[in-house]
C-alpha cells in the first residue's frame, strides 16, 4: 500500500481578525519568547535566584535582540531587503539573523545580571536551554511565510511551496522542510542540555559554550540544504562559515574550561535573591497605626 503524503504550506502568513492583522512570524516569535523566559525562569529561580531578574532581563534581551537579528540581515542580505524606506526594519516579513541576535541579546542580558550583582556565567548557563527552545519553536515562522527551505525533493515529507514562493525552482512542488528539521534538532539539544545539566558538574558558563556548539554544528548541515538566496565563497554559504568558526571557538573554549583550566573554586556560583535597596516605608509624622 503506498500512502501519499507532504507537508503543507499556509498560503498566507497573516490572519485577519475584522480591523487587526496578525502576523503568524510575529506570534511564533512571542510565542519563542514566552518558552524561554519560562524555561529561563523555572531554571533561575530553582537555583536561587527570582523571577524579577528574568522579566528585566527578557525585556532587554529581546529587544536587542531584535535590533542586532535585523541589523545582521541587512549587513549579510541585504540583496533580500525591500527598497522601501521601511525595508531596513520589516521583520514582519522575516529577515532575522540568529547570529546577530543571540551576540546582542546576550550583551543586554549580561549588562542587566551584572547592574544586578549576580554572576553572569550562572545565567548564561540558565538561559542556554530556553535560547535553543526559542530558536526551534521561531522556525515555524519560516513555515507561515514560506521562506528558508531547503533543496527539492521526493521524500514523503517534502514542503509544499506556492509557485510565487519557488524562485528559480519553479518546476518542483516539495522541498526540504528545514524549519522542522531544526525545530526537532532544537528540541532533542533542549533534552540533551537540561540532562547534562542533571547529571554532570558543569563549570560555569560551560553549558553555553555547550549549546553554541550544539546549535552550530547542526546549522552546519542545515546550511547545505538551504536555497533561499545568499553570499557564497569557496562552494559554501557565508552562514555556514560562520557555523564553522563559532563551532571550532565555543568547543575549545569548553574543553579548556570544564576540563583543562585550573579550578578557582568559583565555577559552580549560586543566585540569590535581589533585595530592593532604599528607605523602607514610615508612617507620617502625626498619624497613628490603627488599633493603637
Amino acid at each position: 500500500m503506498t500512502f501519499l503524503a507532504s507537508i503543507p504550506s499556509p498560503h498566507s502568513g497573516t490572519i485577519d481578525l475584522g480591523p487587526f492583522t496578525i502576523h503568524m512570524y510575529g506570534l511564533m516569535l512571542l510565542l519563542a519568547i514566552a518558552a524561554c523566559v519560562a524555561l529561563t525562569g523555572y531554571r533561575w529561580v530553582k537555583w536561587g535566584g527570582d523571577w524579577d531578574l528574568v522579566f528585566r532581563v527578557a525585556v532587554w534581551g529581546v529587544a536587542a535582540g531584535i535590533v542586532g537579528a535585523r541589523a545582521y540581515h541587512d549587513l549579510t542580505s541585504w540583496s533580500e531587503v525591500p527598497n522601501k524606506w521601511w525595508g531596513p526594519f520589516a521583520v514582519w516579513q522575516g529577515g532575522l539573523g540568529v547570529w546577530g541576535g543571540i551576540l546582542f541579546g546576550a550583551l543586554a542580558g549580561a549588562w542587566i545580571v551584572r547592574r544586578s550583582r549576580q554572576s553572569v556565567r550562572l545565567f548564561m548557563d540558565a538561559v542556554a536551554p530556553g535560547l535553543l527552545l526559542a530558536q526551534g519553536i521561531g522556525r515555524w515562522g519560516n513555515w507561515f511565510n514560506q521562506e528558508l527551505y531547503g533543496k527539492p525533493t521526493n521524500l514523503p515529507w517534502g514542503l509544499k511551496i506556492d509557485p510565487q514562493h519557488r524562485g528559480q525552482f519553479f518546476t518542483h512542488d516539495t522541498f526540504h522542510p528545514t524549519f522542522l528539521y531544526e525545530f526537532i534538532y532544537d528540541t532533542i539539544g533542549v533534552a540533551i542540555l537540561l540532562w547534562i545539566d542533571s547529571r554532570f558538574r558543569i563549570k560555569r558558563p560551560a553549558l553555553f559554550a555547550l549549546y553554541v556548539s550544539y546549535y552550530t554544528f547542526g546549522r552546519f548541515f542545515e546550511e547545505l540544504l538551504r536555497v533561499d538566496p545568499a553570499h557564497e565563497y569557496f562552494g559554501l554559504r557565508l552562514n555556514a562559515y560562520v557555523s564553522i568558526v563559532l563551532f571550532v571557538l565555543s568547543t575549545s573554549f569548553f574543553i579548556w574550561w570544564q576540563f583543562i583550566r585550573k579550578p578557582t573554586g568559583q565555577e559552580r556560583p549560586r543566585a540569590s535573591k535581589i533585595v530592593p535597596t532604599g528607605p523602607a516605608m514610615a508612617v507620617p509624622k502625626g498619624r497613628v497605626r490603627p488599633g493603637r
